[in-house]
């Protein structure tokens, strides 16, 4: 019978060594979950994180199954991001991706007694392998733990790119639903067969059939079977006992849920025939302080918070994620979208396009069964380093690919904001979605709801999504009068009470998604005072604190009686006068300053945002809101002059470069032409040359810094993808104005 065993403690580590013989004492002793990086992924030290081969080893005994014979594997759940493996001083395998499952047949390998296996890992960068270069740290590490897996001589198969073995594929008819059932089983013969057995959400048995071993595809009925859906997560489990005569010899569960979905240009999202639009939050699998070491608790927790929030869905970026989420989210009811790393820079290298399919086929293989996934992504921003005819190419590939694998599911991609609306890429997958963020890196945030409705006019045969939008807000900054760039709480929460409102207004979208849930590990970042760190998520990357953004999706999302007063953090504000902010979802509130009821609104048709100036009296005051089933209090105290940790130093001079640049720029005394003197530097040079001039290139590291946020460093980050390309060259990525003023500037420099 199958034995799984935990391999995840007992490890020594070590970021300087090479193939050991033995175990060495002297290494530093590990349990797995372990990153190298869950410090420096983060810590915004300045001095990059550290990416190199690192080893881990241990010893293991030789499982025996009772009857002698079999099998024995290892199962390596990620390594980031490359990673090979040694029994005994031999190679047993090697993987190229840091996010999924693979296996290894050590059999040959093993001896009596006890073994040593060796792991070595790097998160180096690897020309072949995805992700090139992305907005997120690349963690290195056995991060997910190992096992060793004993089975015996015929067993279901574990080589099947890392997959159970074991597929489900339930589908609702008249009166109940068919569970379509495939396993694989290694070395069948005629005295083996394979029971099937379907219990329903409570644990009754509800189906149940049989089927010899060398043919074991079955279809199973299930009467009056129960639909999963987020209000109703109904899970069948389905076990496939492989038997040689009264002996059960291998087995294997996995558990499935019934549900039918699609989308429509007008209808958007449909979950078992009802209109059903997903809104909901990306997420990263990163923590602070533990990288993407997480534990299985980390994992639920996270999907439980998504889930408070109200949400019905998550993105599930950018990569393959822990079974233990996938896990979580069929549990609660979490639409998710899944997806592996062909993201930001594409690569032309055959070898690359392999490791990308490669990571397709074991996304789907390790995924299959999990009815939460309703969307196989193919790429997130593929173009952001410059379009080619080769992107489409791939692009087909991988969407063959998928539907080869599993056409029960829809594919999607994430749009660059600026692909234009008559892209061969719209025709490839089945729905598309754009990552939007006007009212942050360009634009005003009002310009998002035009947009979506001019591309929903413009082309009415494309199902339209969301895949990303959002800002930063740092819990410490804050003032009366937020402005794009200031980072302030105040401003990510003005931002979202738009957008929470203009998706809630447009249901043919049929999928919205915050980005993101939960700060996150960006090590090349370094913007609103916070290195490191991408900090747009509406929950800080301690978990510890939601910020005020959250809560104004859980007034939209949520259906319990809530409300929430906002600028809990603002608790020192200057004048007498202040205005009270508050989210809440009941049809009226009443707001009191001091325990004296000063303003009692009524909701209009679906408000959520409440807005009331009072007075305050010298010192603290109380500020209370109560509503018919839910109340919230905060105290602020009333002071001549507010913090100076409230405002960013240069917040203000950012806010300049929001939207359009200059939005006159014959006030500012530039022309809209461009002009190139000769001797002179100017946005036709390419980041690289203007790197070796010491001037030129501080004049367009400032000006990157502010339209992007990204501080530019020859050969870190995003320069790889940037060095050969001139701002001219990027230029419709980048804000209006943006060319003419680092042009001007330019100029002025004589050449070297």
């Amino acid at each position: 019978m199958r034995k799984t065993i935990s391999l995840n403690d007992g490890w020594r580590f070590t970021k300087n060594g090479s193939l050991p013989d033995s175990l060495p004492e002297d290494w530093e002793r590990v349990s797995l979950p372990h990153t190298w990086n869950a410090v420096d992924g983060h810590d915004g030290r300045g001095d990059g994180y550290f990416r190199g081969s690192c080893w881990y080893v241990r010893r293991f005994e030789t499982p025996r199954q009772p009857l002698g014979g079999g099998r024995v594997y290892v199962e390596i759940l990620a390594a980031g991001q490359q990673a090979a493996v040694y029994v005994n001083g031999r190679q047993a395998a090697s993987h190229e991706g840091g996010y999924s499952a693979f296996r290894a047949d050590i059999t040959a390998l093993c001896r009596e007694g006890g073994n040593l296996l060796a792991v070595n890992c790097s998160n180096e960068y690897k020309d072949s392998v995805y992700p090139q270069t992305a907005d997120f740290t690349f963690y290195g590490g056995l991060y997910r733990g190992v096992n060793l897996i004993s089975v015996p001589e015929t067993h279901f198969d574990l080589d099947g790119f890392g997959g159970p073995g074991v597929r489900v594929t339930p589908r609702e008819v008249e009166d109940g639903a068919v569970f379509q059932i495939e396993s694989a089983v290694q070395n069948a013969g005629p005295d083996y067969t394979v029971l099937y057995s379907v219990r329903d959400p409570e644990g009754r048995e509800a189906a149940a059939g049989t089927r010899p071993a060398d043919s074991a595809a079955a279809e199973l009925f299930v009467p009056d079977a129960l639909l999963w859906s987020p209000d109703t997560p109904n899970l069948y489990t389905v076990t496939a006992t492989l038997q040689r005569r009264n002996e059960a010899v291998d087995e294997v569960t996995v558990r499935a849920g019934v549900r039918s979905f699609s989308c429509d240009p007008e209808r958007g999202f449909l979950l078992n025939g009802v209109p059903t639009p997903l809104r909901g939050v990306s997420r990263h699998q990163d923590r602070l302080y533990q990288g993407n070491a997480l534990s299985r608790e980390d994992h639920r927790e996270d999907a439980r918070l998504i889930r408070e929030l109200g949400a019905n869905a998550v993105r599930l970026a950018h990569y393959q994620h822990s079974q233990d989420f996938y896990d979580a989210c069929d549990e609660l009811g979490l639409v998710v979208w899944a997806e592996i790393p062909f993201i930001s820079v594409y690569n032309p290298d055959p070898a690359a396009h392999a490791n990308c399919l490669s990571q397709m086929k074991e996304l789907v293989a390790q995924n299959y069964n999990h009815p939460c996934i309703c969307f196989w992504g193919l790429s997130n921003e593929i173009t952001i380093g410059g379009t080619n005819d080769q992107i489409p190419e791939r692009l087909r590939e991988l969407n063959a690919l998928v539907k080869s694998l599993d056409p029960t599911r829809l594919t999607t991609v994430a749009h660059l904001s600026n692909v234009p609306w008559d892209s061969v890429m719209h025709n490839i997958p089945d729905v598309i979605a754009y990552n939007h963020y006007m009212g942050w890196y360009g634009g005003r945030t009002e310009d998002n709801g035009p947009w979506l409705d001019s591309f929903h006019a413009a082309r009415p045969d494309l199902c339209l999504g969301l895949s990303e939008y959002g800002c930063e807000g740092i819990v410490t900054y804050h003032g009366p009068d937020p402005v794009c760039k200031d980072y302030s709480e105040e401003y990510q929460a003005l931002y979202h009470e738009y957008m929470a409102k203009a998706v809630t207004e447009r249901p043919w979208l049929w999928c919205s998604f915050v980005w993101n849930m939960f700060d996150f590990g960006a090590a090349n970042r370094n913007e609103g005072g916070v290195r490191g760190r991408n900090n747009k998520g509406l929950v800080t990357m301690d978990r510890r604190t939601k910020k005020d953004a959250y809560f104004i999706y859980k007034a939209y999302w949520d259906r319990r009686p809530m409300v929430h007063i906002c600028g809990k953090r603002y608790a020192q504000r200057a004048g007498e006068r202040t205005v009270i902010k508050f989210y809440t979802n009941e049809p009226e509130a009443r707001l009191y300053v001091n325990n004296d009821l000063v303003w009692w609104p009524k909701a209009e048709s679906g408000q959520r945002v409440f807005e009331h100036a009072v007075t305050l009296c010298p010192g603290q005051n109380w500020i209370t809101v109560r509503t018919p089933h839910a109340s919230d209090s905060t105290t602020l105290e009333r002071v001549e002059a507010e913090p100076a940790i409230y405002t960013l130093p240069d917040a203000r001079e950012r806010a300049k470069f929001t939207g359009n640049w200059f939005e006159n720029l014959a006030d500012s005394g530039l022309s809209r032409e461009l002009s190139f003197p000769e001797g002179t530097y100017s946005v036709r040079d390419t980041f690289e040359t203007l790197a070796q001039s010491p001037e030129a290139f501080a004049v367009v590291r400032k000006y990157m810094r502010l339209a992007t946020n990204f501080d530019l460093i020859p050969g870190e980050g995003s320069w790889k993808q940037l060095c050969g390309k001139s701002p001219e060259q990027i230029g419709d990525r980048l804000p209006e104005g943006f060319l003419q003023v680092v042009n001007a500037e330019l100029t002025k420099i004589h050449r070297q």
